[in-house]
Order: structure tokens, then C-alpha cells, then sequence
């Protein structure tokens, strides 16, 4: 195939897929040691407590120079330019996914020094600790699930999903453990998304996961892009009406989407929709905290996330209905379960 940018230190057991403008990434697998992460609560704390000692140097730069220094700082920075675009709205499933690669996995056909930087400060990973704990706590959701129905559909609604890594990487988790049982079912990856790029991202992902020697092979998953917006959260009502016309056990994610960036409002309206669904196993996914790490990150930062903590969202999703039964807590970000 004659790739417009193909990457050209690939490494061993790690599969590749094109980004719609032709580049070609690696797709990231949490149970391979190219992006497997451990980090103990120790370390956790000692790289929390640098970042807040050290903090970020525009800070202390009054507010109009900030700017006008934020301006030039994607020059010449791949991941730069996609943690400007989201200035005071949302960043794209493709910047995020990049995020997740970490620094030694950035293309060497794109990625500056500056960008190996960005993918090793801890902002980026919190963001990839985000997507393997969001996989993992899926996964154990599902296995209990599917060993006591063997033959029954999967289907995984995720909202806001971009390329749907946290759906796919739940199945190579799962695959590891229970490739039989997953054989014998027809499994859905339906993204409710309002972009284009990053399900594009996630199908060509799913078809190089599922190729000759991928971690999916032999799997029958279906992929497929739904346009949502959650301020609609009634349109959600039909995906699931038809996840269980045909008797499908589901799953919801949004791993930060909904829950980081949606008003109470919308998340009570999604939350109520999935409620009315008695095929909905869980919903797992990430609320962005509150603390002091927080705050310093979202003064530079300037997306238009929530810092809604866990109190606060524990209290809202009760109103609808749903507990939180289960807590990961990591840098800026908690990850959880509701049932």
C-alpha cells in the first residue's frame, strides 16, 4: 500500500492503522509492554507533588503575554497545536488518541522533541492511565457476564468515543481470557460521536487489530459510527431499543467525554435514557476532580472541561438512579463504575 506517511520504525507484537489525512499511527494495546503502564500510588503521589512544586512556567506570565506565547508554541509541535485547537471547547478524538501514545510510540514521521515532552509530562499520563483503567474496569464488568451467557450479543455504546480505544482494547483484554467465549458472539462498537475523523481512526484500528496475527482475529465485531449529540440525550433511546430487540447485553463507556465535559443537565438526560434499559450492564467512565492539580492544569489548559469532582457527580447520578459501585483515582481524573 503507498501510505502518504507511513511509520517506518514499527515495532514488534504492535499493530498500525491510518488517521483519515493518511498518517499511520500505532494502535495502542494496554496488555502490550509498548503501553502497559504500573504506576503505584507512590509514584503517583511523588509525580503529583513535582508537578504542583514545579508547577507551569506560563503561569506566572501575565495574561496577555501567556497568550500570545500559547500562539506560537504549537510552531513546529503536532501535539501542541491539538491541545490549542481545544482552547474553550472540546479536543478531537484524533489529538486525544495521540496523547495516549506516549513518548517512545509518537511517529517518528511527525513528532518533534517538543512532542515527546508533552507525551511524557503528567498530564499525558493521566490521560493514558484514563484509557487503561476505563479497558480494565470494563473488562471485569463483562467477564462474569458473558461466562454465564455464551451465545448472547455484546454491544458497547460509547459516547463521545472518538476512535473507540477503550472499546477495543476491552476486547483485547477480554480475548486474552475468554477468546472462545468471545468467538461464539456477535459484539457492536457503536461510537456515538459528532466528529468523523476518530471513528474512522477506530474502524481502521479494529480491521489492523483483526488482521493476521492481531490480538481480534477471529472475533466478529462490528463497528460503526452513530452522530450524537448529548444535548439530545432522547436519541440515544434507539440505539438501545435495538440492542435489545435482539437481545444484546450492553455496556456504556465515555472515557473523557460525557461525564468531563457535559452539563449536570446532559449527563442526567443520558443517564436517565440508560437507565430505561434493563440490557445495560454498567456505565464506566472518567469525571475530571477538582483538587488543587486540577485547577493548575486548567488555568494554561483551556479546554472546556467540568472540574466537577467525585462528591459532586456521586450526588448527581444518584438523582438518576445509578451508584457509584466502583473508584480508580489518578491525576487529574476519576475513573468509575455506575450501576
Amino acid at each position: 500500500m503507498n501510505y502518504r506517511r507511513a511509520e517506518g520504525k514499527k515495532k514488534a507484537g504492535v499493530h498500525y492503522a491510518l488517521i483519515p489525512d493518511g498518517i499511520e499511527l500505532p494502535v495502542v494495546d494496554v496488555t502490550h509492554q509498548a503501553f502497559a503502564l504500573s504506576v503505584t500510588e507512590a509514584e503517583q503521589q511523588e509525580l503529583v507533588d513535582t508537578f504542583l512544586h514545579e508547577g507551569r512556567p506560563l503561569e506566572r506570565l501575565p495574561g496577555p503575554l501567556r497568550k500570545l506565547l500559547l500562539r506560537f508554541f504549537p510552531r513546529g509541535s503536532t501535539l501542541a497545536r491539538g491541545i490549542r485547537r481545544a482552547q474553550g471547547t472540546f479536543m478531537s478524538g484524533i489529538d486525544t488518541y495521540l496523547l495516549k501514545l506516549g513518548p517512545e510510540m509518537l511517529g517518528s514521521t511527525f513528532a518533534a522533541p517538543i512532542d515527546r515532552q508533552i507525551a511524557g509530562a503528567l498530564p499525558a499520563l493521566g490521560v493514558r492511565l484514563r484509557l487503561q483503567d476505563v479497558a480494565y474496569m470494563m473488562a471485569d464488568v463483562l467477564k462474569p457476564a458473558m461466562s454465564t451467557a455464551s451465545a448472547r450479543p455484546l454491544h458497547f455504546v460509547n459516547i463521545a468515543g472518538g476512535p473507540a480505544i477503550d472499546s477495543l482494547n476491552t476486547l483485547i483484554i477480554l480475548c486474552k481470557d475468554q477468546r472462545r467465549i468471545l468467538a461464539e458472539r456477535q459484539i457492536s462498537i457503536e461510537v456515538l460521536d459528532l466528529d468523523d475523523s476518530g471513528p474512522r481512526f477506530g474502524e481502521a484500528a479494529l480491521a489492523a487489530l483483526s488482521a493476521e496475527g492481531g490480538p481480534l482475529r477471529g472475533a466478529r465485531i462490528a463497528f460503526q459510527h452513530i452522530r450524537y449529540d448529548w444535548a439530545k440525550g432522547d436519541e440515544l433511546k434507539w440505539v438501545l431499543d435495538e440492542a435489545h430487540g435482539k437481545g444484546a447485553m450492553v455496556i456504556c463507556s465515555s472515557e473523557g467525554g460525557l461525564f468531563e465535559y457535559g452539563s449536570d443537565d446532559e449527563i442526567m438526560a443520558n443517564l436517565n435514557v440508560l437507565r430505561t434499559c434493563r440490557e445495560v450492564l454498567a456505565v464506566v467512565g472518567s469525571v475530571t476532580r477538582a483538587d488543587s492539580l486540577t485547577q493548575q492544569l486548567h488555568k494554561t489548559n483551556g479546554a472546556a472541561i467540568r472540574l466537577r469532582g467525585l462528591p459532586a457527580f456521586r450526588t448527581l447520578v444518584q438523582k438518576a438512579g445509578w451508584d457509584v459501585t466502583r473508584v480508580v483515582e489518578r491525576p487529574f481524573s476519576d475513573q468509575f463504575t455506575l450501576k
